[in-house]
C-alpha cells in the first residue's frame, strides 16, 4: 500500500509549487541509491503516486527524495541558490503514512514530518 506523499509550498509567493519533477530512492548499501519513481507535483503542489505496478509502499530503510527546482524558478524569472533539493529520511515503520512537505524559496528551505 502507498505510504508516502510530498507537498511543495513556495514560501516566498504563499503558493503551492506545481510541476517540480520528484524522485524518489531508497538507499542500497553504504553509498548507493536505487531509483523507486517517479512524478511531477500537481496544480497543488503534492504528489503521491512514487510506487506503481505491484510495487509496495515504504519499507524498514532508508530512502531521500530528490526535488528538481531549478526549472520551476526558471520559468518564474527567479534566480535560486538550489538547483535541486535532496531530502533523505528513515522509514522505521512500514505501517505508518509518511508525509515529506518541503518549504521551498530561492535561498532557504524547510522540511518536516507532516501527517
Amino acid at each position: 500500500m502507498p505510504n508516502l506523499s510530498t507537498h511543495i509550498l513556495d514560501t516566498s509567493r504563499g503558493k503551492p509549487a506545481p510541476e517540480v519533477p520528484v524522485t524518489l530512492y531508497r538507499q542500497t548499501g553504504e553509498s548507493g541509491w536505487t531509483k523507486i519513481g517517479t512524478g511531477i507535483t500537481d496544480s497543488d503542489g503534492r504528489f503521491r503516486e512514487f510506487f506503481s505496478g505491484g510495487q509496495v509502499g515504504l519499507q524498514v530503510g532508508v530512502y531521500k527524495l530528490h526535488f528538481e527546482v531549478a526549472g520551476y524558478f526558471r520559468n518564474r524569472s527567479v534566480d535560486t541558490l538550489y538547483p535541486f533539493i535532496e531530502v533523505v529520511f528513515t522509514v522505521a515503520n512500514e505501517k505508518q503514512h509518511y508525509h515529506i512537505p518541503l518549504l521551498l524559496n530561492p535561498y532557504g528551505y524547510s522540511t518536516y514530518r507532516g501527517s
